[in-house]
């Protein structure tokens, strides 16, 4: 391209003479269609002008002519209304012309020329004279966006589309722009690994739907299920998320970080105080601001269990009862271990286990709390009796003497599998004491099941009887 004013040759696209210093004012091109119209439309004005002319130089004065002349006076007034006609179809050709170069379709279609050829520079700029025009029309900006992002400019991307989602601004736009913008904006964001930026576009949207569609890049403060404040119950307390992630928590009032418990499941917190703290961390590292609650738990603590018997050494059959306590439940332990709802339930008094055996009580509350533990250690010695594997013994004995068993291997004319016998307990029955024998069937797999039948063997004569139960609901010895 030469400068119109030196002839000096420039390279393409500079507006301003590097050696002059002359301003280059660019003429857009014309339509051929256009163009050709206008070009006609002038030539039949000139040709118009210069006919009658030419008819007054050439033609000869003869009195026929100088009588006619009225006649071509008559005439002018019409050529000059046609030539006012054809000047102005002239002056709207142009104008529609003009209307139309500057039209968002036709500078659209010439960005997509250019760029076609890869001149993304000169597509760029007839991008930005459509939106000076046009400044609602989105497509204009997806498409200068677009046209940034090939040529791996992703700021000048970025500042294309937030023209789109700018809160001053967006009202122009239909809904379904903005949310097209704020998912290329996104995009850009995550291939750049800018995680922290989404986090803070999402934050500031005051859109749901938006804000929804793209929660898993964002880190909101963790959800408590209760507010703060005092309660008369055990409360269950759930932390949630609003997307996937981990939250870290602390219930001293300290600070939590990523070395603080991890939740998992619902925090119970009973008779007391407790101060909350927690924040969340999605699954792109984005921390969350950290949330503080305090609450307050009044609850009444129950009594501990009430042990009828005393710790200490006993020579004869016994029975541990406990007394209940109303609106609680009452666990047990005899492993040394503490007790908790997960421990065994007390239904009713427990015989006493021979030897050494230490029992830990506790009561539970309907709202969950727990008492104290009572501890009792109970020492069973029947002096002069017969050991508990000699018991187990004269039972298989006396069980093959009626036919109950075939042999003493424990097989049973009516069952294909194999019946065993485990010493459970000492029990007393009527006046004396018995050890209580239950029965276990094999099938065969190695898997013992308990029966519903539970035998007992005379503690000192080493007699064998059967369990049962009087119609008072007592416990008798049916011999066998």
């Amino acid at each position: 391209m030469k400068c119109p004013h030196c002839g000096h040759e420039m390279p393409d696209g500079y507006l301003i003479c590097d050696k002059c210093g002359e301003e280059i004012r660019i003429v857009p091109d014309f339509e051929p269609e256009i163009e050709n119209s206008i070009t006609e439309t002038l030539s039949t004005l000139v040709s118009m002008q210069a006919e009658p002319d030419a008819v007054e130089e050439s033609a000869p004065e003869t009195e026929e002519e100088e009588a006619s002349d009225g006649g071509k006076k008559g005439r002018k007034p019409q050529v000059i209304l046609a030539f006012v006609i054809l000047l102005l179809a002239a002056l709207i050709s142009y104008a529609l012309y003009v209307y139309h170069i500057h039209t968002a379709d036709y500078q659209i279609n010439r960005a997509a020329a250019y760029a076609e050829k890869g001149d993304y520079s000169q597509a760029i700029a007839c991008l930005e004279t459509a939106y000076a025009d046009y400044p609602e029309e989105a497509r204009i900006l997806f498409l200068e966006a677009d046209y940034y992002y090939l040529q791996q400019m992703d700021n000048y991307a970025l500042s294309a589309l937030m023209k789109i989602i700018d809160k001053d601004t967006a009202p122009r736009y239909a809904e379904e722009d903005v949310e097209e913008a704020y998912g290329k904006i996104i995009t850009i964001y995550a291939n750049q690994e800018e995680y922290g930026l989404i986090n803070d576009l999402l934050r500031a949207c005051d859109n749901e739907r938006i804000v929804s569609m793209f929660q898993s890049y964002l880190a909101m403060e963790p959800e408590f299920s209760y507010v703060e404040g005092s309660y008369a119950e055990v409360i269950p307390l759930k932390l949630s998320s609003n997307t996937a992630g981990t939250i870290y928590y602390t219930m001293d009032g300290s600070k939590p970080d990523k070395n603080s418990q991890i939740y998992t499941s619902p925090l119970f917190l009973e008779t007391g105080e407790y101060t909350v703290s927690a924040f969340f961390v999605n699954d792109y590292g984005i921390e969350s601001d950290i949330v503080t609650k305090t609450y307050v738990i009044n609850l009444a603590v129950p009594n501990a269990p009430e042990v009828e018997l005393y710790s200490g050494e006993y020579t004869e059959a016994m029975m541990i009862a406990v007394e209940p306590v109303e609106g609680c439940k009452t666990f047990y332990t005899t492993d040394e271990s503490e007790p908790t709802a997960d421990s065994v339930p007390y239904t009713g008094p427990i015989p006493m286990p021979l030897g050494k055996t230490l029992f830990r009580f506790v009561n539970i509350s309907s709202e969950g709390i727990a008492s104290e533990v009572t501890t009792r250690t109970f020492t069973l010695r029947l002096r002069g009796a017969i050991a508990t594997e000699t018991a187990v013994t004269n039972l298989v004995n006396r069980l093959v003497e009626t036919g109950y068993l075939e042999d003493a291997t424990g097989k049973n004319p009516r069952q294909s599998g194999v019946l065993s016998y485990q010493f459970s307990s000492v029990l007393k029955v009527g006046e004396e004491d018995y050890y209580t024998i239950n029965e276990y069937y094999d099938d065969g797999t190695g898997l013992l099941s308990r029966t519903d039948k539970v035998f007992l063997v005379q503690a000192y004569t080493g007699a064998a009887a059967q369990l049962g139960y009087d119609e008072d609901g007592d416990f008798i010895a049916n011999q066998i």
